[in-house]
């Protein structure tokens, strides 16, 4: 071997050297993204106290949140028939969740359940079944409160359009919904 060609070698090498010290540090520089949030939780229950106008979100008995509520026009006492302007009261489930409403979102309630189908029938009357936790009326745009106070749907469980989508993301199809007096 040359002498010059030694000296090539050794400055190849050093360069090299000097190019993965470089790339390290620079890779050991870049930070990697932050870690995406945690999803927040899911709630495994939804309790509703007509008395009190608040809807819960409980996990592992919980509350996770609280919503203000509205309730049917003439909140006071069970469900009886279809019209009648009274929210149901019992232990149902969200079976389902609608983008298709004329309110921000709306999560069903499985309400009429079978004692609920055998009053309305001692009574002959239809039990009625359109039962929703619903937002307000699309116009009204992202609020979270309505520009009232008072009881106004026909049975259904209103709160406000941000909360609306709270629950929406926190609620899963077959959660359970208690309502109570």
């Amino acid at each position: 071997m040359r002498r010059g060609d030694r000296g090539v070698s050794g400055f190849a090498f050093v360069t090299r050297a000097i190019s993965v010290v470089a790339i390290t540090l620079v890779a050991a520089c870049v930070q990697a993204p932050p870690p995406a949030p945690p999803a927040p939780p899911m709630a495994d229950r939804v309790v509703v106290h007509k008395s009190t106008r608040t809807l819960n979100l409980l996990r592992d008995g919980k509350v996770l949140a609280s919503f203000p509520v509205a309730l049917g026009r003439d909140p006071f006492g069970p469900k009886q028939r279809e019209g009648d302007g009274k929210t149901p009261e019992g232990v149902y489930r969200i079976d389902y969740k609608s983008m298709q409403s004329r309110y921000t979102r709306a999560l069903h309630v499985s309400y009429p359940d079978d004692n609920d189908r055998a009053r309305a029938l001692a009574m002959n009357a239809d039990p009625g079944g359109a039962i929703f936790v619903h937002g307000l009326p699309n116009e009204y745009g992202p609020v979270d409160a309505p520009p009232w106070s008072r009881d106004w749907t026909e049975g259904c469980i209103s709160v406000g359009n941000i909360a609306i989508v709270k629950i929406w993301e926190a609620v899963p199809d077959g959660t359970p919904i208690e309502i109570r007096p």
